[in-house]
């Protein structure tokens, strides 16, 4: 294998990622999907959803990594049983509650660590534009940041590229792109509060139903609640 056709996907076990490993497959390379528990509240459910796509897309290899260093700093309501997680308010420009202090970056740090030792050439993220809304480390200036950090930081002949093919995109974007691709949805998670049944009322829920719903389509996994978030936007 050349080193452009191995990629590194950063597999949250949620639904932007499981489509990213897809695009990534669609382009024809061969994924190293990397998984980190941080203690997130429904860190086993993730790993559980990471761990089926990771063999669905016939993963050369999956790497799970167990750090706790982002839950003992806390302040977010994934990590931190001090803060709860709120409903949804899909139209809040604030930074939200769900906010991990520069996650993204501590976890893109260690894919390049694994793309680099496994000669990748890329490293897949699925952030999208809902996202930077109100996470800063999903912005698009972050990523092209970080790019020349790897590139600065990583041997000479190191080529490592940051790939977030989403950061322009909706959700409904997403799951539309996702279908066509026959990702495996029922084995992916988003919900911030439980393992299973998901809330379906926290923000992650609510993108996610509202994006299935805006396509007519069922989301096949299970929520305690279904609101109707397209009549409510």
């Amino acid at each position: 294998m050349s080193q452009e056709s191995r990629a590194v996907v950063l597999a949250s076990g949620g639904m932007d990622s499981a489509t990213a490993a897809a695009v990534a497959k669609e382009a024809g390379k061969d994924l190293y999907m990397l998984h980190t528990s941080y203690g997130q509240r429904t860190e086993a459910k993730e790993l559980e959803c990471a761990k089926a796509q990771a063999d669905y897309f016939d993963a050369v290899d999956f790497l799970h990594l167990t750090t706790d260093h982002l839950s003992k700093i806390g302040d977010s309501s994934l990590t931190d049983d001090d803060v709860e997680v709120e409903d949804a308010d899909l139209e809040s420009e604030e930074v939200p509650s769900s906010y991990v202090p520069f996650r993204n970056s501590n976890l893109l740090s260690m894919a390049v660590s694994y793309a680099e030792a496994n000669e990748c050439g890329s490293v897949y993220i699925g952030a999208h534009s809902e996202d930077f809304s109100g996470y800063p480390d999903c912005r698009p200036q972050f990523f092209e940041a970080f790019q020349q950090v790897v590139d600065v930081g990583t041997k000479d002949e190191t080529d490592i590229s940051i790939e977030a093919p989403f950061t322009d995109w909706s959700k409904t974007d997403i799951a539309e792109r996702g279908i066509e691709l026959e990702v495996p949805y029922e084995h992916s998670w988003s919900c911030y509060r439980d393992g299973a049944p998901a809330c379906g009322t926290c923000d992650a829920c609510a993108f996610r139903l509202q994006a299935f719903q805006r396509l007519g389509e069922t989301d096949p996994i299970d929520y305690s609640e279904r609101p109707d978030y397209v009549t409510e936007a």
